[in-house]
């Protein structure tokens, strides 16, 4: 049990370090595409460093005027 736990954290981590390699964290403008893109990242992990890019396409519909 605290082998998995260690190993989710570890993986974890990984994701943010990648998330944060492509300045995920460095705006403050968030939408739905990007904290969605953001948190994929994170829990891609190290899939990030073996060619996985996941992003999000999120389209919002706008309200009526």
């Amino acid at each position: 049990m605290r082998l998995g736990a260690a190993l989710l954290v570890v993986w974890l981590v990984i994701g943010a370090l990648a998330a944060a390699q492509r300045d995920y964290f460095s705006s403050s403008d968030a939408n739905c595409a990007k904290v969605g893109s953001t948190l994929l990242t994170i829990v891609a992990g190290p899939l990030n460093y073996v060619g996985a890019n996941p992003k999000i396409k999120c389209d919002v519909p706008e309200p009526s005027k």
